[in-house]
């Protein structure tokens, strides 16, 4: 169970920190036959969810990790389910949103690529 908890982590600073600073890396992640669910909306494959992530309408982008964890989701393969909540403050805004992502990361070649992307804003 350390293993995944370490490679969640390992996932996580890396995914948030490219998302944060350059959102053109996050593109590598993903596969043809990764889904992005953003806001309800399905995305589909490693160029579409690129092109949606880059194409998002802010400048800045900060996330803060309030938790995440970390499970397998098969018993077959060494893939994980990683669930995180946050807050996300956008374009110097001054009251952070709330979210919550679940990824679920499938290995490939010594790393893992994103199969399954779950993001939502926790309004209201």
């Amino acid at each position: 169970m350390a293993d995944i908890q370490a490679i969640a982590k390992q996932f996580t600073d890396f995914y948030y920190t490219a998302f944060d600073n350059d959102r053109t890396q996050l593109q590598a992640l993903y596969r043809d036959h990764s889904m992005l669910t953003w806001e309800g909306t399905p995305i589909q494959g490693a160029a579409a969810i690129g092109e949606k992530l880059a194409g998002l309408p802010f400048q800045k982008v900060q996330h803060k990790i309030t938790t995440f964890d970390a499970q397998p989701s098969s018993p077959s393969i060494a893939s994980l389910i990683v669930s995180v909540t946050g807050l996300l403050l956008v374009d110097d805004g001054e009251n952070p949103l709330q979210y919550s992502q679940v990824f679920q990361l499938i290995p490939d070649n010594g790393n893992y690529y994103v199969f399954n992307d779950i993001f939502r804003l926790n309004l209201g």
